[in-house]
């Protein structure tokens, strides 16, 4: 590579932000290796502060920003189309494919098959009188699941900042960065303003601590599984062999482009849930997990209101409910950028619909064909899922579930393999978004691209190395920075419906009053 090369590279970075989210991190590893207790007691104060007060807030905001995106895609401004084309990049199938992956990360194997679990042994406590374990324990477990990967989660993940970021964007000629979605307040001020930095700086770090965490379960969870399957040792040096041979694919899908990398890697993940989840349905519990995502389907729809409100225990809402949405939050900005790369020439309507309704209905249902097959082999062999589950913990669930299921001397390697992919899409996805966040470009170098997977992959090793619950110290952390972030989405919801009627205004959709 020429200095022509690098000076082009150092000439797009910005480097306050780069400089700032990348040091904090830093700070966060070079802590904990030093004091990694006051780090995570540190952290766990953050945590329990963020829950306590921004906890309420969280949940109105989920609920607030659900409903300002059903509004504007039902009423006549969900014909808008946004962008500078009529005709979209990716096909149907492949867009939705890659905000499916990329929404869902590594969530869609590690909690999926452990969160209906957990919420089946130890009913959540808005359902009061039903007995953990029992038939009775297996709606309300899964309706909770729904919740926490539902409409109201999904819909923070561009449903409707994208109508800022792609209005900012293609009309306006603003960076694809967190920042924009200050336009409407700051308009170019944005550019240079030290609250758009501020924006760009814990989007960033969100993101990428969110990032880190999947890398390092992914590592724990595989030398776990290829310990338990191959009698291979469930040691670091196995955990770093892992972690380095994702990298390995980030590589090679960075550089062939978002064009095929990312869309590749999200068609197969998407095609490879759709086959386990027919072969589940012919070949292991299939009624079983047909009345069982119907009803509760039942329980979700219609105790709606009941459990995204619930305010009644803030031990159990930090440990689970309110744990997922801030994540959501702290990932929501980046996820969103992304979701606004990719939807040059869709319409409103089509965001909303395929972010915030078919993206959770599809994650649902997978949580039942994963988590519901778990609920049975539970209920069938009692102790067969918990007893691993409780020793192992969240590793275990996946390997326990499926060495029970038909084909169950192959079937714990393919859901092993369908893990890394899915963390390997996550880490794709988001170190392109942090990259367009620190370049402001839709097609950011892929030497940044690479180089924030090598960081974050790197920090991700660090952490299983000190041990001592490093990793999930750094999982509490991003609840802590959803907090700045949930004050950016604040924003959307006031100025995303007056974009979408400026919108409407320019294309002939309503007349100007």
């Amino acid at each position: 590579m020429t200095k022509d090369f690098w000076k082009n590279i150092r000439q797009k970075i910005n480097w306050p932000v780069f400089i700032w989210s990348g040091g904090l991190l830093l700070i966060f590893v070079l802590f904990s290796i030093i004091n990694l207790e006051k780090v995570s007691n540190f952290v766990s104060t953050g945590f329990d502060l963020s829950i306590r007060y921004f906890g309420a807030y969280w949940q109105f905001l989920m609920i607030a920003t659900f409903l300002v995106g059903a509004v504007l895609a039902v009423s006549k401004y969900g014909k808008v189309r946004l962008g500078d084309t009529t005709k979209p990049e990716m096909s149907y199938f492949k867009w939705i494919a890659v905000i499916l992956t990329t929404g869902l990360g590594a969530g869609g194997v590690f909690w999926a098959a452990a969160e209906p679990m957990y919420y089946f042994l130890d009913v959540p406590p808005m359902h009061e009188g039903i007995e953990g374990g029992t038939t009775e324990a297996i709606s309300p477990a899964l309706a909770q699941s729904f919740m926490s990967w539902g409409f109201i989660a999904w819909s923070v993940y561009g449903a409707v900042a994208a109508i800022i970021l792609i209005y900012a964007h293609k009309h306006k000629g603003m960076p694809l960065k967190p920042r924009t979605l200050l336009y409407p307040i700051l308009k170019e001020k944005i550019l240079t303003s030290k609250w758009g930095a501020a924006a760009d700086i814990f989007c960033i770090i969100g993101a990428a601590a969110g990032t880190i965490g999947p890398i390092g379960f992914l590592g724990l969870q595989v030398s776990y599984g290829v310990n338990a399957l191959f009698g291979i040792p469930d040691t670091f040096p196995t955990q770093l062999t892992i972690i380095l041979i994702l990298l390995a694919v980030v590589l090679v899908s960075a550089l062939t482009g978002i064009e095929k990398g990312i869309q590749i890697l999200s068609k197969i993940n998407v095609n490879a849930v759709f086959v386990i989840g027919f072969f589940l349905l012919i070949f292991g519990p299939g009624m079983f997990i047909i009345n069982t995502f119907i009803s509760s389907y039942g329980t979700y729809i219609t105790d709606f209101i009941n459990i995204s409100t619930f305010r009644g225990d803030n031990a159990w809402l930090g440990s689970w409910m309110l744990f997922f949405f801030g994540w959501f939050i702290g990932f929501g900005p980046m996820v969103s950028i992304f979701v606004a790369r990719i939807s040059n020439g869709r319409k409103i309507r089509e965001i909303f619909l395929v972010v915030a309704i078919i993206a959770p209905i599809v994650t649902n249902i997978w949580f039942t064909a994963l988590g519901g097959t778990g609920i049975f082999y539970e209920l069938n062999n009692v102790g067969s899922i918990s007893e691993p589950l409780n020793e192992g913990g969240l590793p275990s669930a996946i390997i326990a579930i499926a060495e029970q299921m038909p084909l169950g001397l192959i079937m714990p390697s393919v859901f092993l393999l369908l893990t890394t992919l899915f963390v390997v899409t996550t880490v794709d996805s988001m170190s392109y978004s942090i990259s367009m966040a620190v370049t402001g470009e839709g097609n950011p170098p892929k030497v940044m691209r690479f180089f924030w997977a090598v960081i974050m992959a790197v920090i991700a090793a660090i952490l299983i190395k000190i041990g001592g619950g490093g990793i999930d110290a750094l999982q509490s952390f991003v609840v802590i920075a959803a907090v700045p972030v949930s004050i950016l989405l604040l924003v959307v919801l006031w100025y995303a419906p007056k974009v979408a009627k400026t919108l409407a205004i320019e294309q002939g959709i309503v007349q100007k009053k």
